[in-house]
């Protein structure tokens, strides 16, 4: 993929933002799927609706050939069973530090969010 431009690569380090990338990465990489998002990625599918549609139109853009092997259900399943277990949630193209910090209050969480550079978490190859 193209370089991200700095807009992107100062979205990229807003927490939630950030957490749910890592959370869309890990889920990934547990499953053994060989694709990385970036914050260009996750912006160029922010026009389609729901979390679910957007990892449907990914793989079938870009990794069809899974297809052969699972339903598109199966794995948008897997795969958000997977990111919700780390960042539940769904990621806003609007949303800002302010609005993502209210939510996680309202689902029971601290307001500072969550720290991934915690010793322990899993770590993608390559990054």
């Amino acid at each position: 993929m193209s370089q991200p431009s700095p807009s992107l690569q100062a979205l990229e380090h807003e927490p939630h933002t950030h957490a749910q990338l890592c959370a869309f990465n890990s889920a990934f990489a547990e499953l053994g799927l060989r694709f990385r998002w970036d914050t260009a990625t996750l912006h160029a599918l922010a026009s389609i609706e729901g979390e679910a549609a957007r990892l449907a139109a990914y793989i079938k853009t870009h990794h069809a050939h899974l297809l052969n092997a699972y339903s598109i259900d199966f794995l948008c399943e897997a795969i958000l069973g997977r990111k919700n277990a780390q960042a539940p949630g769904e990621w806003a193209p609007a949303q800002t530090t302010h609005q993502a910090a209210v939510r996680q209050a309202s689902q029971g969480y601290e307001t500072g969010g969550w720290d991934w550079s915690e010793p322990g978490l899993p770590a993608l190859a390559g990054a």
